[in-house]
């Protein structure tokens, strides 16, 4: 049984890179950067079958210029290796790449079977009724896949899995079995296999650092419930927190010396991260740590914050998300305002560079970029971003402004396009929003 599993490319839409001043596009995201976390687990999950991986974001951001388009590049894969079953992820802006790729897959072999799981899968399943679509794995469905394949190795039916989708000629049958509890955070863990994105290894590297990143997990979830936020909804509001000696393991496993944590918010059990992070220090474990920390965190919990930096988290990524309690509380962030400015001073107290997040809502006017521009000049963070509060499918803000939508092209679904209406002028709005992005305290290219 020969498996082929192919990560997304990533969309190029982004209207404020485009519509930003020179100046500011080098510090504007052009990319999400971080190896195929998800599928490198699906991957260790049949590690006993003929794997072949293949990072097309990692191509292409090693070899643009002579990588091929995705149909010749999914076909020179199909040709090459000739699998029984094609699998990848997806979220909402890469949605549409996944079925190009099971489009190609089809029209060279109508037999093989084409699976899709990831976070599209999980809060959007029925978006997936494309002939091209054999069977749909939402959740957490690493071992999931285990059975797929036992299943097509052995010609039994798809059925008997529990929590699937049949794509039966555009019609979506979810199997009757009953859905099986997995943990995995715990009991149900799965080690990714790192060694399958070596030849992409470089493509890991962020802005100025020394050396490539890699992702790990301390947490899966989230127990806050931010209306925009997609992660909460996909764990259906539960938290799972992994066991220190595991994570421990993984970093001593590893030879990557930049990792980042890629949790909704890593500290959410302060005393579990505090051991982690003494187990870190008696293990002589040295390596740079990039993490999500809420502004609330970090005020509560200043020692803790001086105990991580000493121990090597130099980066961290804090959603402000807005300026304004009200919006705040119209986002249901539970965090206030107030506090972006203590927690930007711990931060730096304790030499960690803050990359300090903003969402722009579609109804702001001059005066609002203008209050906002204000705020941030003076509240400076070492990085600063600003994205455009994104209806994701899925979560509640969604289901909040549906029929406001004017754009459902899910590639544009990735923060960096306005899909609402905005009361100014489309590019007077983003060229706000580019604008934004000069206000920083440092100089670092993200």
């Amino acid at each position: 049984m020969k498996i082929l599993l192919i990560n997304t490319p990533r969309s190029p839409h982004n209207m404020i890179l485009a519509s930003a001043p020179e100046e500011a596009k080098k510090y504007i995201h052009k990319r999400l950067i971080g190896p195929p976390l998800g599928l490198m687990t699906v991957a260790k999950a049949v590690e006993d079958y003929d794997v072949i991986f293949f990072e097309t974001k990692g191509e292409y951001d090693l070899y643009p210029e002579t990588t091929p388009p995705l149909e010749q590049l999914v076909l020179n894969l199909l040709k090459k290796h000739k699998p029984d079953i094609v699998g990848t992820t997806t979220i909402a802006s890469e949605f549409e790449y996944a079925i190009d790729i099971f489009k190609t897959v089809k029209s060279y072999n109508p037999e093989i079977l084409t699976v899709v799981g990831g976070l599209h899968t999980s809060l959007s399943p029925n978006d997936f009724t494309d002939p091209s679509v054999d069977l749909i794995l939402p959740g957490q469905s690493a071992y999931t896949f285990r059975e797929v394949v036992q299943a097509k190795e052995k010609n039994e039916s798809f059925e008997n899995i529990s929590g699937i989708i049949i794509n039966i000629e555009g019609e979506l049958k979810r199997t009757k079995s009953k859905t099986k509890l997995c943990n995995s955070a715990k009991a149900d863990f799965l080690m990714p296999n790192r060694k399958l994105v070596e030849p992409w290894r470089e493509s890991y590297i962020v802005g100025n650092a020394p050396s490539p990143s890699t992702y790990l997990f301390t947490s899966l979830g989230c127990p806050y419930k931010c209306t925009f936020c997609s992660i909460w909804p996909q764990y259906d509001g539960k938290y799972l927190q992994r066991d220190v000696e595991s994570i421990i393991t993984e970093l001593k496993e590893m030879d990557y010396d930049i990792v980042r944590f890629a949790d909704a918010n890593t500290i959410v059990n302060e005393s579990v991260i505090e051991h982690l992070f003494d187990r870190i220090e008696q293990e002589g474990i040295k390596k740079t740590y990039i993490m999500d920390i809420r502004t609330d965190t970090a005020v509560k919990n200043p020692k803790l914050i001086e105990k991580l930096a000493k121990n090597g988290l130099k980066i961290v990524i804090c959603g402000f998300e807005s300026f304004r309690e009200e919006e705040l509380k119209r986002y249901n962030k539970s965090a206030d305002a107030r506090l972006i400015h203590e927690s930007i001073d711990i931060f730096h107290q304790n030499d960690i560079s803050l990359r300090g997040n903003y969402v722009i809502p579609n109804d702001y006017n001059e005066d609002d970029f203008k209050a906002l521009s204000d705020y941030t000049s003076s509240h400076k963070v070492t990085y600063a971003g600003y994205t455009i509060l994104t209806p994701m499918p899925g979560t509640p803000f969604y289901n909040e402004v549906e029929e406001q939508i004017i754009d459902f092209d899910l590639t544009k679904y990735n923060f960096f396009n306005s899909v609402l209406k905005t009361k100014l002028p489309l590019e007077k709005f983003y060229e706000n929003v580019g604008k934004l992005w000069l206000i920083k305290k440092g100089t670092d290219v993200i």
